[in-house]
């Protein structure tokens, strides 16, 4: 009996864990959003112990925060958190790709390259949630096929929720591309494909790693041009600017 009620615990906790984690992943739950507790319980039919067991669960995840004497709240990115999640991407995903141009097979680039003419074949802003599903199973092939297992795990956990989280936090962003990104993403994507054809490490790696910076300065503008308060606002430029400065720090 004792086993039963924690196996039903447990499927409690994961099923309001699972249904907080799509509600703040696609939007219904803002950046910044008080969690109460009491009105979850009612929210999803249960007590109140799953739903604080699944909002330990995803403050281990990174998607909720614990404020002392306050609450919980659905995480608010920052300037900050963007530079610090793209500068550890920029790291392991380069060294990723290092490691995939030595050990990647015939069918795994051809497996990137059928990826990459999928994506431009998506319309945006209609073809956008497509698209940005391909590019994280483009990424994922990379990742996946560098073996090693350290930086498939956390890679892996990264993708799992923090892109979809900055649509959320750039409302523009979330219905169409940066501006100015289009073509540079389609000839980036294409670099890279031609990188891992040639099976070269370092041309790779850096594909890749201008690829990702180059999304961070372009994200980083459009977070300056929808926060800022002052009259001139910001541009690219200075955003690539002070995320030099950021990553050196």
């Amino acid at each position: 009996m004792a086993n039963d009620l924690g196996f039903q615990s447990l499927q409690l906790r994961q099923m309001v864990a699972a249904r907080l984690r799509a509600e703040i992943l696609d939007g219904t739950m803002k950046p910044g959003e008080w969690l109460r507790q009491e009105a979850l319980s009612r929210r999803y039919g249960v007590s109140q112990t799953p739903v604080r067991e699944a909002l330990k669960q995803l403050a281990a995840e990174g998607l909720v925060e614990d404020v002392a004497y306050r609450g919980v709240r659905v995480v608010d990115l920052c300037r900050g958190d963007v530079e610090d999640l793209y500068a550890c991407r920029a790291l392991m995903e380069c060294r990723a790709a290092r490691f995939a141009a030595a050990n990647i097979t015939d069918s795994e680039v051809d497996e990137l390259e059928l990826l990459y003419l999928q994506m431009r074949r998506c319309p945006v802003p209609d073809g956008l949630r497509e698209y940005r599903e391909l590019n994280r199973k483009f990424h994922a092939v990379i990742i996946a096929a560098s073996r090693r297992s350290f930086l498939v795990r956390n890679l892996t956990q990264l993708w799992s929720a923090f892109p979809t989280m900055l649509w959320s936090n750039i409302p523009p962003v979330a219905r169409t591309s940066a501006p100015g990104r289009d073509e540079p993403d389609t000839a980036e994507h294409a670099e890279i494909v031609a990188a891992f054809r040639q099976r070269d490490p370092e041309r790779a790696a850096r594909a890749v790693r201008h690829h990702i910076e180059a999304a961070c300065i372009a994200l980083l503008a459009e977070m300056e041009k929808q926060r800022s308060t002052g009259p001139l606002g910001t541009n690219a430029d200075a955003a690539a600017d002070e995320y030099q400065i950021g990553s050196a720090r």
